[in-house]
């Protein structure tokens, strides 16, 4: 009985070449060992090695894995870290803005509050008075208390209320 007849493989066509080289091969091996129980012999002496190749390469894809894991958070933090200085940048200009819109309304005010005040002194009153602090703290600061409205409704009022009971000036 041969090796071909003894497998319970169904017999292949043999005009396809590469089963039969591979049947040559095989047949070979089996010649050189000397039988089929010094190529279980083999075999099982092979397999630990197999074992161990087959770890090595397990632990080889879980290293890769988690390579690709840092890079993807590195890249993930690298963005978000982007995102986050861009926010900081507009919001930095916001606020720059907002300094220098301040700055600009609080002189202009303060200017005009000089410029009539010889003539119209209830609005110098006005416009350098709490109206200018709370302008220059809505602008700067951003925040606007209740308690800086109050106040300047109470400057406008006394000052409207003073014009009013104030004699004309005299006609030169």
């Amino acid at each position: 009985m041969s090796v071909e007849e003894s497998s319970g493989a169904p017999p292949l066509p043999p005009d396809d070449l590469v089963v039969s080289v591979g049947l040559e091969i095989a047949m070979k091996w089996g010649a050189a060992l000397g039988g089929p129980e010094q190529l279980k012999i083999a075999l099982a002496a092979l397999e630990p090695q197999l074992k161990r190749d087959h770890q090595i390469r397990l632990r080889q894809l879980d290293m890769q894995r988690e390579a690709a894991a840092r890079q993807d958070e590195n890249a993930r933090a690298a963005a978000e870290r982007e995102v986050r200085l861009a926010r900081e940048k507009r919001q930095h200009a916001l606020w720059m803005t907002g300094l220098y819109v301040g700055a600009v309304i609080s002189i202009a005010m303060l200017g005009a509050g000089i410029y009539v005040a010889k003539d119209v002194w209830w609005l110098a009153i006005m416009l350098c008075g709490p109206s200018l602090i709370a302008m220059g703290k809505l602008y700067v600061l951003r925040r606007s208390d209740s308690e800086d409205m109050r106040a300047v409704a109470r400057s406008t009022r006394g000052a409207t209320n003073a014009a009013g009971q104030a004699q004309p000036p005299p006609i030169p």
